[in-house]
C-alpha cells in the first residue's frame, strides 16, 4: 500500500485541479513545502491525513470562534440535513439569522444573505453605486475584498474595469481627504476593513475610522464596513461597535455561516429598498439562505450571544501574543506581533524568517495561516495547555532561527 503523504496527495490534486487547490492561498506558496492535507477537526486541533494532530490558529481562516465541529452545531446540523439540504425557497431560517444580525450589530437595520463574502462585497458596492448615482470606489492599499474584477491587478480584467478604483493608504486620514477632495463629484463608496485582516491584522489609528465617517456624510459617500472577518470576531456588535463608528453598508461572512459557506450585507433601510424585488438593484443567488448554513450561522450567534467569551478570548490572545514577543526577545529576533481581541499576526522583516518560523511551528504541531499577511485566531476552544505548547514550539522555533 502507498504511504499517504503530504506530497503525494498534493501532486495527485495537480493532476485534477489548478495548482492544486481550490483557493490559492492554500497552496503554501507563500511558506513553500507541501499543503497539509486534513481529514478531520475537533475543538481546537485538526488532524492530518497522515494522522498528525495540529493545534490549529487558522481555524478556517477565522469562522470557527467556538471551536471545531462544535457539539450543538453538530447536532443542529444532523437534524436539519434529515429536512433537506436545499429548497431553493423562502424559509423561517433565513429570518432568525436575518434577526439576529440585525440585532446584534448597530448600523443594520435590513439584510440580505449571500454565499460568500466576495458577493457580498460586489453588491454593496453594486447598491452604494446606484444609491450615491457615482461611479467610483475608494479602497485602501493592501485590503482584500474578495475577488471582484475592480479590487484585483491580475490577468483577465480589463482596465476598464479599475478605472473607477481609487487607491488610498490604510490609516492615512490626511491623504484620503485629497484624493476624495479631487474626486469629490464621482465617488459613490468608500469600502475599508475596520481592522486590515488581510495585511497583517493591522489596527485603525486613532481617528481614522471617524475620520472616514466624517468624510463620507461631508460628500456624500456611502461608507462601507468590510466585516467578513472582524463581524463577530472582535466583539458580539462587529467593529463597528468596538470602535462605535457607524458605517451604511456592512459585509459580512465567515462567523455568521458557522464554518459554512455564507455572506451577507446590510445596512440603511433606504438604501437597502433599492434592491429587488422591491427596487431595481439587482442581486440574487440560488443557494442564498442555504437552510443547513444558515442553521449553523444561528447556533454560533445565539452561543456567541450566551456566552459573551470576548473578554476571555483577548485575554487568552494576548497570552500567547507576549509570550511570543517575549521569547523573541529572549533569542534576539526582531518581529512584530499585531493582535486585536482573538485575531493576531506574526511578522518578520524577513519573508524567508517566516518560512523558516512557519515550518518550524509545523514541525511541532502547531498550524498557523500559511501567509505573513493573513490573521491567525483563536477559539473558545483553545485551553491553557494549548498556549503553553504553542509557546514551547514557538521557543524551539526561535531557537533554530537564531542558529
Amino acid at each position: 500500500m502507498v504511504k499517504v503523504t503530504d506530497n503525494t496527495l498534493f501532486k495527485e490534486a495537480k493532476r485534477f485541479i489548478p495548482g492544486g487547490v481550490n483557493s490559492p492561498v492554500r497552496s503554501f506558496k507563500a511558506v513553500g513545502g507541501s499543503p497539509v492535507f486534513i481529514k478531520q477537526a475537533k475543538g481546537s486541533k485538526i488532524y492530518s491525513e497522515d494522522n498528525r494532530v495540529f493545534i490549529d490558529y487558522c481555524l478556517s481562516w477565522g469562522p470557527l470562534i467556538l471551536g471545531h465541529a462544535y457539539p450543538e452545531i453538530i447536532k443542529k446540523l444532523n437534524k436539519a440535513v434529515k429536512n433537506g439540504v436545499s429548497f431553493g425557497t423562502a424559509t423561517r431560517l433565513e429570518i432568525e439569522l436575518a434577526s439576529l444580525i440585525v440585532k446584534a450589530v448597530p448600523s443594520i437595520k435590513q439584510v440580505r444573505l449571500t454565499n460568500s463574502g466576495t458577493e457580498a462585497v460586489m453588491a454593496a458596492i453594486r447598491l452604494a453605486r446606484a444609491y450615491a448615482k457615482k461611479d467610483k470606489i475608494v479602497r485602501f492599499q493592501n485590503s482584500y475584498h474578495g475577488h471582484a474584477d475592480y479590487f484585483l491587478n491580475c490577468e483577465g480584467v480589463p482596465l476598464s474595469f479599475k478605472k473607477h478604483t481609487l487607491t488610498a493608504p490604510y490609516n492615512d486620514i490626511k491623504k484620503t481627504k485629497e484624493l476624495v477632495n479631487k474626486h469629490k463629484r464621482d465617488i459613490a463608496a468608500i469600502i475599508v476593513e475596520p481592522v486590515a485582516g488581510n495585511a497583517g491584522v493591522i489596527l485603525p489609528e486613532k481617528g481614522f475610522l471617524q475620520g472616514l465617517r466624517k468624510l463620507s456624510d461631508r460628500f456624500g459617500i456611502v461608507l462601507i464596513f468590510d466585516e467578513v472577518i472582524t463581524g463577530f470576531r472582535i466583539s458580539y456588535g462587529g467593529a463597528q461597535g468596538f470602535f462605535n463608528v457607524k458605517p451604511d453598508l456592512t459585509c459580512l461572512g465567515k462567523i455568521i455561516g458557522g464554518g459554512l459557506p455564507v455572506g451577507a450585507f446590510g445596512g440603511k433601510k433606504e438604501i437597502m429598498k433599492l434592491l429587488t424585488p422591491i427596487g431595481s438593484v439587482y442581486q440574487a443567488g440560488t443557494l442564498s439562505g442555504n437552510p443547513i448554513a444558515v442553521t449553523a450561522g444561528i447556533v454560533t450567534l445565539k452561543a456567541l450571544k450566551k456566552l459573551n467569551p470576548y473578554q476571555e478570548l483577548e485575554k487568552k490572545t494576548k497570552r500567547l501574543c507576549d509570550g511570543i514577543i517575549s521569547r523573541a526577545q529572549d533569542h534576539g529576533i526582531r518581529l512584530k506581533v499585531n493582535n486585536i481581541a482573538s485575531m493576531f499576526s506574526v511578522s518578520f522583516e524577513d519573508t524567508e524568517l517566516f518560512k523558516r518560523f512557519f515550518h518550524g511551528l509545523l514541525k511541532r504541531k502547531i498550524y498557523f495561516s500559511p501567509s505573513m499577511f493573513e490573521a491567525d485566531f483563536l477559539s473558545i476552544a483553545h485551553t491553557g495547555d494549548d498556549i503553553y505548547n504553542t509557546l514551547a514550539a514557538v521557543n524551539e522555533s526561535f531557537k533554530n532561527l537564531r542558529g
